[in-house]
């Protein structure tokens, strides 16, 4: 039993429900069990879910929000999400109107002091994401900021009694269920183009392996299941190459393989600790990933092989689940440990600074950066509660999502 819950928190540093004690053993994976960073200490007590952390005293762009019912209810929730903006009745810089187009179909006026800035219809896959790309469309022309409201998350839930894969919008609506493994699923990430899914689940062998969901026909296909644990693969910017954790050969190590899991190749040898959560650089030449079991830190490797080096080493001594910037290639997002919190930070690596950059009371863990790399989604974990929730890494204001219970999101956008 004990040897099962140290196989599930290789894929999940932080510790998730209690199901995951309860997988049988299954005597067809025989390698030694992988290592990884140690179980989460107990979170913080916390009244309530988290909802919103506001930032005084910000350089924030003044805004006023105006749309015919729907409309105008979703635009408000998205700009009162964005760290950049300040809505206000009357008087802003810039007056945001959202209108009905058409089928599918959003109008966006843009003004300031009553001249046009930008006038433009969008289209979407429903109402509902063509609003959210007309707003990305004024964020744009307003900040200069590119929009991250019409991404698409893919996260974890329990709303089916198992950890199962879900697909929604960023504010987790016209969410969709992904997987029906009936069996602890996990760290979905995206391919480059949005078409398809890498997990991990305990499906079918009862130990972790890895497996691809193509998004447009539904079919499942399992991607990789070796000897010991296969866990936490990640696409290259190009999607030609898939990097992960594999334990096969007795310790977890990062290994590299081509898009159809084929071609595995070696590219650690720590022997002493186990890596996780490897993230490609932007132009797909590097691997950040976390190393150690009870004190992880980050290291960076070249993709092809080679020597790796350390980065963000001093702020904590527990250091993991790192995001690479695809908007700016020298920003990595992770997580720390200060006392028993656990908290957002980021690497600057034009400086080699990091600094924490969320502060709520409870647990910040698994960050995923947004397309204009300055905002992140991260899960905010209270005592009894597992919630996604925007963080602005340049104020640490922190916006929840959505009262949906979920976990572990992946984000894409166009």
């Amino acid at each position: 039993m004990q040897k099962i819950l140290r196989l599930f928190l290789l894929a999940a540093v932080v510790v998730a429900g209690p199901l995951e004690a309860q997988q049988p053993p299954k005597p067809t994976k025989t390698s030694k069990p992988a290592k990884t960073a140690k179980a989460a200490p107990k979170p913080a007590p916390a009244s309530g879910e988290p909802l919103v952390v506001e930032v005084a005293g910000l350089d924030q762009i003044a805004i006023s929000v105006s749309g015919a019912g729907e409309l105008g209810e979703l635009a408000n929730l998205a700009f009162s999400a964005h760290g950049r903006f300040r809505r206000v009745a009357s008087g802003g810089m810039y007056d945001l109107r959202f209108s009905n187009a058409g089928p599918n179909q959003v109008h966006v006026d843009v003004l300031k002091g009553g001249q046009a800035v930008l006038s433009q219809t969008v289209s979407g896959t429903s109402t509902r994401n063509a609003l959210f790309r007309a707003a990305d469309l004024a964020v744009k022309a307003t900040s200069g900021l590119n929009g991250f409201f019409a991404s698409k998350l893919a996260f974890v839930s329990e709303r089916s009694g198992k950890s199962e894969i879900y697909v929604s919008d960023l504010f987790l609506g016209e969410a969709r269920q992904i997987t029906h493994d009936k069996a602890h699923s996990l760290t979905p990430h995206w391919s480059p183009d949005g078409s398809k899914l890498l997990y991990t689940s305990f499906f079918g062998s009862g130990y972790p392996d890895i497996f691809l969901i193509d998004l447009a026909t539904m079919q499942r296909t399992t991607f990789l299941s070796l000897k010991g644990t296969n866990s936490g693969a990640r696409y290259s910017p190009t999607g030609s190459q898939v990097a992960m954790v594999l334990s096969g050969e007795g310790n977890p190590e990062l290994y590299v393989s081509n898009a159809q899991g084929r071609q595995i190749s070696r590219r650690t040898h720590t022997t002493d600790a186990g890596e996780s959560s490897p993230c490609f650089s932007p132009d797909g030449s590097q691997i950040v990933y976390a190393s150690g079991d009870t004190t992880p830190q980050l290291y960076i490797i070249p993709a092809s092989g080679g020597s790796p080096r350390r980065v963000g080493s001093g702020l904590s001594s527990y250091c993991a689940e790192p995001d690479w910037s695809r908007a700016d290639p020298n920003k990595i997002v992770f997580t720390i440990r200060e006392g028993r919190v656990f908290q957002i930070a980021v690497l600057d690596l034009a400086t080699g600074a990091a600094k924490r950059v969320s502060k709520a009371p409870y647990d910040g863990v698994e960050p995923t950066w947004l397309a204009d790399g300055r905002h992140v989604v991260y899960t905010a974990r209270a005592a009894n509660s597992r919630s996604l929730c925007i963080l602005d890494t340049e104020t640490g204001k922190s916006t929840r999502l959505s009262s949906v219970q979920a976990e572990k999101a992946s984000a894409w956008g166009p």
